[in-house]
């Protein structure tokens, strides 16, 4: 059972390229709508946010920044199910559906032991918790007015038992700091129905030293979490690459760096290997950095 759309309407819902945000989260919610008006401008079809510790809380950022535009779709990428009780996550996100009809995307994702453990609690083996979560979130009661247009869910997913249960029972994947190739292996996975949003971090530097140097600095923090790691070593990435803030090979797959047009180029082939959707994460000067500029350069060769 899901509580939203299937998968080919939702791909048509995100539209084939969306902007992903970290840097959304340490600004004012005047200053994020302002930047989401301006991606919306540009003809970003989607705004991805995270929920990570410490970082505003997913359903009042979404709703926050849905109300700064008109026609942008919101999804998060990802809620983390620790982070809320089943009940709380399938009814906030009611009412963002019901509020903001068809804009509002619900990506959930199980985190990493890490993450868990600073909110206080214990990781527990990730499909049979989604699992179980997504049951929960089923049977949830709700005495507020039913969405006219339910907010569709996806998951997180890396492996291929996670694909698998996006599949099954949800509108489709939102995939994380992967090179191409997972994108074809995802797609043969999840079949022809799900949605698959693919997330691709992008540093727009052509000077080869100074653009791995910033894709490194992003990529390292990655590279040490086991669910990421373990995603590579599937792909074939022996250990020795994956060590030392990961081989020139590994930062080139993971993070594509270039002029817009190589950008755009890697983003379009995405889309031919099997994603419906790219969400690009452009990596700025400081972590604050909307990079909107970079974002409407992007546009103008992507878009158009």
């Amino acid at each position: 059972m899901t509580d939203g759309e299937g998968g080919r309407t939702l791909a048509q819902t995100l539209g084939p390229f969306g902007a992903w945000s970290f840097a959304l989260q340490v600004h004012t919610a005047h200053e994020a709508r302002a930047a989401v008006a301006a991606l919306e401008a540009m003809g970003y079809g989607t705004v991805w946010i995270p929920e990570s510790v410490g970082s505003k809380e997913a359903l009042s950022h979404a709703a926050i920044l849905l109300g700064g535009a008109q026609r942008i779709v919101v999804a998060t990428g990802v809620a983390n199910i620790y982070a809320r009780d089943p009940m709380a996550a399938a009814n906030g996100a009611r009412a963002l559906a019901d509020a903001y009809p068809g804009r509002f995307v619900f990506g959930l994702g199980v985190s990493h032991a890490p993450s868990v453990a600073a909110r206080g609690g214990s990781y527990e083996r990730p499909i049979e918790r989604m699992r179980a979560y997504l049951d929960a979130m089923d049977a949830a009661g709700y005495s507020g007015p039913a969405p006219t247009v339910p907010a569709p869910r996806m998951l997180a997913a890396l492996g291929p038992r996670m694909l698998a249960l996006s599949a099954e029972r949800t509108a489709g994947a939102h995939s994380y700091f992967v090179p191409l190739e997972h994108t074809t292996e995802a797609r043969r996975i999840l079949g022809p129905e799900p949605c698959l949003a693919v997330e691709m971090t992008a540093v727009l530097e052509t000077d080869p030293s100074e653009a791995r140097r910033v894709a490194r600095a992003f990529a390292v923090h990655y590279l040490a979490l086991p669910n990421y790691a373990n995603n590579l070593r599937r792909l074939g990435y022996p250990d020795e690459e994956l060590a030392g803030g990961g081989s020139d090979r590994v930062i080139d797959a993971v993070v594509v760096w270039g002029d817009a047009a190589a950008i755009a180029l890697r983003a379009r082939a995405h889309l031919d290997a099997g994603a419906d959707h790219v969400c690009i994460q452009l990596r700025g000067a400081t972590p604050a950095d909307l990079c909107l500029a970079q974002f409407r350069e992007l546009a103008a060769v992507l878009i158009g």
